[in-house]
Order: structure tokens, then C-alpha cells, then sequence
């Protein structure tokens, strides 16, 4: 302990001192939807969180106060550079700070575990290690620019279905080895200041309450000495909650903390020891980030300004994962490509026009501005050089009102007076606790009207709807289109129900270029009686649907005339997003038809796709290359340009195996029976597993493709370090992860046949050789001992293999460890 921490310690303690009973117990508990109370008595501010991990949204749904977006964690991990996510997480600092946010509620470091995981894009990997380092980056990152992180979700919640109460049934060594082991790595090597427990259970208890995982593993074993945050409305259990080490109970003001905690002291259900301990873990998270007078926080000096823009479109072009590219006929590569005098690019695909650069759920922020595909292709091609055509459209349901439409909330009371309005970034309104219009209240609310113009820019049939539910007006020209009431589904989250399903509500020809005034107005019911009260709801558009022949034949077209066609394909909100798990892997619409059209109709076809997991690409072997962008922030486009065209190396390694199809994964059950979910597959996830069974993926764990080739030269191992001489054979610069796989010869316990051990960054110019020395952890030669309760390490022989990709292996060494 440093004599600053010190300094904190004895702050926090004299601060508790000054509080009675009742008054610590409100600080356990949230006082809205993203802040715990100040107690100016003591000369503590209010501690404020918000959601992340690729932005600080800050705690209004509105884009007044814009987000940098940058890309998601998926792609983040894909970059392999620890470095490169502290850099990421400094941004996000400086982001949190600029929006008075306290803690970032990030990152996510569930794993994997099968592709149909819906919210897969949010997490980092199918391997504990990468995404253990990938993670204490990130939270070092943010910790450096003074601002707190939760990481999340604490344990076991690698699926979305019935999520907030499924029970995790987890066998103690794959617990430890694989779902625990990101955590474990977080604390040990960046202390984080926050732990967010789940809503599951996990072997039987809630994870809110678990007393094991939470004071015995995480506090006791690990060294944990920050605030552990529950879920927003995970916490369900006052005695349980407090005595499975749940510091703070999100959001607020009905939390079972609180004047219930206060009760249960008094009643002797609770021992008052318990309340300190938690309100200790509050109070030192407060001191660390600023917030108690008197007491330095633990960064004082942040760190010098981050460009937003910039490095999101660095990051962007880092993680971008190029799958294949293959030689033409003249000899050269697909990619980079040629941009000579001349050359022409047919863009193909709806989600070159509408990009989708982030996922659906709890991590959407709003940045200032979006590049597309199409605008940052238009911004970098000459003048002439590029088309663009539909082709397909992934999306054949109305979505979120977006381009064209300039939309206002006004609030009205029941006498139909306006008492409040806002600005909104979409067709979605999603106000949560106190998140209103000035003047506007819940008490004196009776509707919401969103209103505005829309500038279609097509002609035809466009369809308008609606999601939510509750009564609805919605009025297109002036003109009342439909009227209604929508009742409850019968969707099993709570999240999905609460939305509701898209529904369509009305058809209206509409001109290209031609504005019409929209209008949905929302009655809002009497929620005197919610624990929260909420406002979710959204005014929905589909443009004209065309043929779906017509479209392809006018891609086929535009794609012949080019030197070089590039279609982007893409998933979407209802494919991939928070609160439910993905059905298949298949790309929605007819973008699998569109592909291979164009591609028949021009051989120098460029597939990009736009996805934040893993989708069949049933097509790969007819098209000249496939780079994956993942969902890639808000200056994605700009990165797509600078890696197409060779100002920038697509630098990413998959963090995850890319299955040929659904049948081929190894874990496909995310659905429970019966409320449990069993992870029945042991250690055996993503490549492990692949190789156990011998099944052989369309693109394995680490592959990656750059704009140079690399010679592996020498190899040396210990039982701690691994050195790695190579060279860079090509003609441009370049950046080489050098991956470390630890094989077991004639193994004497139960293991997987490999495992990634270690990796690192090699970077070097043309014909230049370079040495990486890797460091080998300890724990990567140890196994959870069930009976002894303890890790246990496992001498014998071992083949050390470096690799450019799992089952790439380019040199081996053989060690033998005592």
C-alpha cells in the first residue's frame, strides 16, 4: 500500500465513523437509474456510472452531448495488443470525464462460449487468457484517466436466454480455467476499482448472493478491494445480497438496500459489520476517483488529450481481420487494392449506405457522426471510380426512424399543454428513472408526441410502425395512419417484452426529395406503482421493399462494369443484440444470393462483413478476399478505405473460431432445461474443442492475413520465457503476432491438446528481422486440483509451439518442466 492509498484508507474509515445506520445503508443503494446519493456531511459527491464499454453515453438516452463510438470489444480483442485497448480505455477516460461519469460500466469479459451467444460482440474471445489481457488493458486504460470500471458480468452469464435467472451450471475447473480466469487476470494485473455480478445463478446460487465467488474467491483469494455492483435490478434479496458481498444494489430508488438493509440490522437478520464492509468499498471507490473532499484521488494529472476520431479509425483498421486473399490473375493480390489510373469499384450492398457500426442492448452511445463504407470509399476514390448499388438489404422489418428523419419528444399533460421537450438521436425513446425533457415528469406527463419531418430518398411504398406498449396514435402527412393499443408479448426476457416486437402500422407512397411531417404520439400510463419507471418506445420506418431479383441483376450489372466489386454484408438489431441468443449463422436476407452473383459476374469480388460474431459465409471459396470489420465504430468507413486501399494493414487475428456452419461448433446449447444450462462441454470451448473433435473450422482461432508474409527464423524456450526471432519476407511494413501454444507430450491429467500460452506484437519494415521475448505464465502449466481446492502444477514434457494461427504452428521447441 502506497502512502496514498494510506492516506484514502484512513479518509474512508473517518467517514464512516460520521454516518449513522441509516444513512450508510442509503448509500448502498442507487438513488436513481445511475447515481448513489451524495452525503455532503462528510463532504462526499454523488457517484455517477454509465454505460460503456464502447463509449460513455452518460446518463441521458439523447444525442445533445455526443459519444465517441468507438469499435466493439470483439474487435478490440482482434487487434492482440494489450497496448493498443489501454489506449482505448484513456479515450473513454477522457470521454467519462467531459460527461462528469464517475465509473464505466465495462468491460465485459464473459467468454465465447458458443457462437449463438447474443451479446458475443460485447465480450472479447473464446480464449481466458486473450481476454484477460485484452481486459486489464482496457481497465488500466480507463484507471489511468482516474475514472472507475465494473467489469462485468461476474461469472458465468456467457448467454442471453432467460438470463436473469438461469443457473450456470459449471463443473469447479472449467469455472476456474476458463470463466473465472479473465477476472482473476483483471485483478491481479489492473486492479480494477469495480466488479459487476450477474443476474444468473452459477452451480446453484445467485451471483448477487454468492458468498463464495464474491468474499471467498474474488476478496479472499484475489485481493479484490473494490466495489462489487450488482446488475441493474439483479438484486433481489436483501439478507442475501449483503451477505453474498453485493456492495451497492443498481439502479435506484427502489433497491432491496436502503431502509430495508437499515430493517434487517435492527431486526438482527443482517450483522451491522456487513454494512461497513460494503460501505468501506463504497467510500474507497469515491476517494479513488475524486469524490471525497480533502482526500487526492488517485489520478490527479490525467493523461495528455486523446483524438477521438483518430483513434477510433486506428483502432477500426487494427482489428480488422482479413480472412482471405487471393492472388488474380496478373499475379497480385486481391488486396490492397488497384487504384491506378482508371480502375473503377463497384460498391454493392444496403449496409455500405447504412452502416451499422455498434451493437443493440445497453451499449449504444450516439457519436457525432458515422462513416460508411460508401462515404469513406466516396471521400478516398477519385472522382468517377465508384458506384454504388443496393443489392440486397439485410433488414425486411422496420427499424429505428434514422436517415432523413430530424425527430423532437414533446411532452404534454392531460390538458394537453407542453411541459417539456427534447431532441432525438432516432426514432427511439428510451428514457429510464429521471431521464426526461426539462419540466417534464411522470407525475404531470400525460403524452409524448415524437414529431419532425422525414426527407425520403426514395420513391415508393414506405412503411412506418411502431415498438412498445401502450396506446398509439401515429399520423404520416398530416394524416392519422393508424391508431391502436399494443399489449404484452410473449417474449420470455423481460428486456425483449418491455421493447415489445416491431410491429407495421401503416403503408404511405411517398417522393423522393419530397419532406413529410411524421407524428407517433404515446399515451403514458399511471407508473406510480413501478419500482422504475420507464418510457420505452419507438416510431419505426422501412423504406420501399423492391424486387429481390432486380435489385441482385442491378449489382450483377454494376459489379461487371468494374475493375473491382465490394459488397458489404452485414447482421442486424434483431440478429445480434443484448437480451436474447441468436437462433443461426446465417446472414439475413439475400446477401448469401448477392454474393455469389457477383461474384460469378466479376472474379475480383471483395467481400466485407459486417458482423459482430461469427456468420456462414457459405460463398468464401468463390470470392477474391473476405475482410471482416466486426461492428467498427464510428469511423469505420474511413478505416474500411485506408485498408482497401493500402494506407493501413488490416491488423487483426480472429479472437474467436470461425465455424464453416451452425453444425460444426462445438457448444451450441444456450438455452436452459428446466432452468438449468449445463456447460456439459468441460474445457472444451472454441478451439479446444474443435480440436478434440477434430472438426476443421472455416478460419481457425488467431488467423489473420496481412499485406506482408513473415519467416520464423529461430525458437528458443524456458519454463518463463520464449523467444522468437522472424523476418519480414514482403515489400511493405508490417505487424505480426507471434501466438505461443503450450502442447503436453504424453499428458498425465486431463487437459485440452493445447492451448494458447502466450503472444505478442512483432513489428518490423521490409526485409527487416526482429526478436520478441514473450513471458510464459506460471498458470499456464497449472490445472484447478477439485480435490485438493488449489491450483496444481503439471511437470513433464511439453512442445512450445509459435504460431501465426492455431494449427499454423512455424517453429516448435521442446521443454521439459520439473
Amino acid at each position: 500500500m502506497t502512502d496514498a492509498d494510506q492516506v484514502r484508507e484512513d479518509a474512508v474509515e473517518a467517514a464512516l465513523r460520521k454516518l449513522d445506520l441509516d444513512t450508510r445503508t442509503r448509500l448502498l443503494a442507487g438513488q436513481d437509474m445511475w447515481s448513489l446519493p451524495a452525503l455532503p456531511e462528510i463532504g462526499l459527491g454523488s457517484l455517477v456510472m454509465s454505460d460503456g464499454p464502447v463509449g460513455v453515453r452518460g446518463v441521458r438516452w439523447t444525442a445533445d452531448d455526443p459519444s465517441v463510438a468507438l469499435p466493439s470489444p470483439t474487435a478490440l480483442a482482434a487487434a492482440w495488443d494489450p497496448a493498443l485497448a489501454r489506449r482505448a480505455g484513456r479515450l473513454l477516460a477522457q470521454e467519462a470525464r467531459r460527461k462528469g461519469v464517475h465509473v464505466l460500466l465495462a468491460p465485459t469479459v464473459n467468454l465465447h462460449r458458443s457462437p449463438l451467444g447474443g451479446r458475443h460482440f460485447e465480450c472479447y474471445s473464446e480464449d481466458p487468457y486473450l481476454t484477460g489481457a485484452i481486459g486489464s488493458g482496457y481497465v488500466s486504460g480507463v484507471q489511468d484517466g482516474g475514472v472507475g470500471t465494473t467489469v462485468k458480468h461476474f461469472v458465468g452469464n456467457d448467454a442471453e436466454t432467460d438470463r436473469f435467472t438461469v443457473d450456470s451450471v459449471i463443473a469447479p475447473r472449467p469455472l476456474r480455467e476458463l470463466y473465472l480466469a479473465p477476472f482473476e487476470a483483471i485483478v491481479a494485473n489492473a486492479r480494477p476499482w469495480g466488479i459487476m455480478t450477474a443476474y444468473n445463478q452459477v452451480n446453484g446460487t445467485t451471483m448477487t448472493e454468492h458468498r463464495h465467488l464474491v468474499n471467498e474467491v474474488l476478496r479472499g483469494e484475489w485481493g479484490f478491494d473494490g466495489c462489487n455492483v450488482s446488475d441493474w435490478m439483479a438484486a433481489r434479496s436483501t439478507t442475501g445480497d449483503i451477505g453474498g458481498g453485493m456492495d451497492v444494489a443498481m439502479p435506484g430508488p427502489a433497491t432491496v438496500y436502503g431502509p430495508a438493509l437499515a430493517e434487517a440490522v435492527r431486526a438482527g437478520e443482517v450483522p451491522e459489520s456487513a454494512v461497513d464492509a460494503a460501505v468501506r468499498n463504497v467510500l474507497r471507490l469515491a476517494a479513488r476517483v475524486g469524490l471525497l473532499d480533502g482526500v487526492p484521488a488517485v489520478v490527479t494529472e490525467p493523461p495528455a488529450p486523446v483524438d477521438g476520431q483518430a483513434l477510433a479509425r486506428e483502432l477500426a483498421a487494427r482489428g480488422f481481420v482479413l480472412l482471405r486473399n487471393e492472388a488474380l490473375s496478373g499475379g497480385a493480390a486481391a488486396l490492397p487494392l488497384d487504384t491506378g489510373a482508371g480502375r473503377t469499384v463497384a460498391l454493392v450492398g444496403a449496409a455500405a449506405r447504412d452502416a451499422r457500426v455498434l451493437g443493440g442492448g445497453s451499449a449504444t452511445v450516439f457519436p457525432e457522426r458515422i462513416v460508411s463504407p460508401l462515404d469513406g470509399l466516396a471521400a478516398a476514390l477519385p472522382q468517377g471510380a465508384l458506384t454504388f448499388t443496393v443489392g440486397a438489404d439485410p433488414s425486411d422489418e422496420p427499424a429505428p426512424a434514422g436517415k432523413g428523419f430530424e425527430l423532437r419528444a414533446v411532452c404534454r399533460d392531460a390538458s394537453g399543454a407542453v411541459i417539456g421537450e427534447g431532441s432525438l438521436p432516432t426514432g427511439q425513446v428510451q428514457w429510464i428513472g429521471d431521464d426526461l425533457p426539462a419540466g417534464a415528469s411522470y407525475e404531470t406527463m400525460a403524452s409524448i408526441e415524437v414529431t419532425g419531418t422525414f426527407l425520403p430518398r426514395e420513391n415508393g411504398e414506405h412503411v412506418f410502425g411502431t415498438r412498445g406498449l401502450g396506446a398509439f396514435a401515429l399520423a404520416v402527412g398530416g394524416e392519422v395512419r393508424w391508431e391502436g393499443v399494443q399489449e404484452m408479448g410473449e417474449e420470455a426476457d423481460p428486456f425483449e417484452a418491455f421493447f415489445g416486437a416491431p410491429s407495421e402500422r401503416a403503408r404511405v407512397d411517398l417522393a423522393e426529395g419530397e419532406p413529410v411531417e411524421v407524428s407517433l404520439t404515446y399515451q403514458v400510463p399511471d407508473m406510480s406503482a413501478l419500482p422504475l419507471r420507464a418510457v420505452m418506445f419507438s416510431l419505426l420506418h422501412l423504406g420501399p421493399r423492391r424486387d429481390g431479383d432486380e435489385l441482385i441483376a442491378e449489382a450483377v450489372a454494376a459489379a461487371r462494369a468494374a475493375d473491382t466489386a465490394v459488397v458489404v454484408v452485414a447482421t442486424t438489431e434483431r440478429v445480434e443484440s443484448e437480451g436474447f441468443d441468436r437462433a443461426d449463422l446465417r446472414l439475413p436476407g439475400r446477401q448469401d444470393d448477392l454474393v455469389r452473383a457477383v461474384a460469378a459476374a466479376n472474379p475480383n469480388t471483395v467481400v466485407v462483413v459486417n458482423a459482430g460474431s461469427p456468420v456462414e459465409l457459405p460463398w468464401r471459396e468463390e470470392v477474391a478476399a473476405v475482410l471482416l470489420t466486426w461492428f467498427p465504430g464510428q469511423e469505420g468507413g474511413a478505416a474500411l478505405a485506408d485498408v482497401l486501399l493500402g494506407d493501413a494493414e488490416p491488423g487483426g487475428r480472429l479472437p474467436t473460431t470461425w465455424p464453416a456452419e451452425l453444425a460444426d461448433a462445438p457448444v451450441t446449447e444456450v438455452v436452459p432445461t428446466e432452468g438449468r444450462l449445463e456447460y456439459r462441454e468441460g474445457l472444451h470451448i472454441g478451439y479446444r474443442a474443435y480440436e478434440k473433435y477434430a472438426v476443421t473450422p472455416a478460419y481457425p482461432f488467431g488467423h489473420g492475413l496481412g499485406y506482408t508474409d513473415w519467416a520464423y527464423e529461430s525458437l528458443e524456450a524456458t519454463a518463463d520465457t520464449v523467444r522468437v526471432r522472424l523476418t519480414n519476407t514482403g515489400s511493405r511494413p508490417g505487424r505480426e503476432v507471434v501466438q505461443v501454444y503450450l502442447a503436453p507430450v504424453a499428458d498425465t491429467v486431463e487437459r485440452p491438446a493445447d492451448w494458447l500460452a502466450a503472444f505478442a506484437g512483432a513489428e518490423a519494415g521490409p526485409g527487416e528481422s526482429v526478436e520478441v521475448e514473450i513471458p510464459l505464465p506460471a498458470r499456464a502449466f497449472e490445472i484447478w486440483d477439485e480435490e485438493s481446492g488449489g491450483w496444481r502444477r503439471i511437470g513433464g514434457a511439453y512442445e512450445v509451439r509459435a504460431s501465426h494461427a492455431h494449427g499454423d504452428t512455424r517453429l516448435t521447441a521442446a521443454l521439459h518442466l520439473a
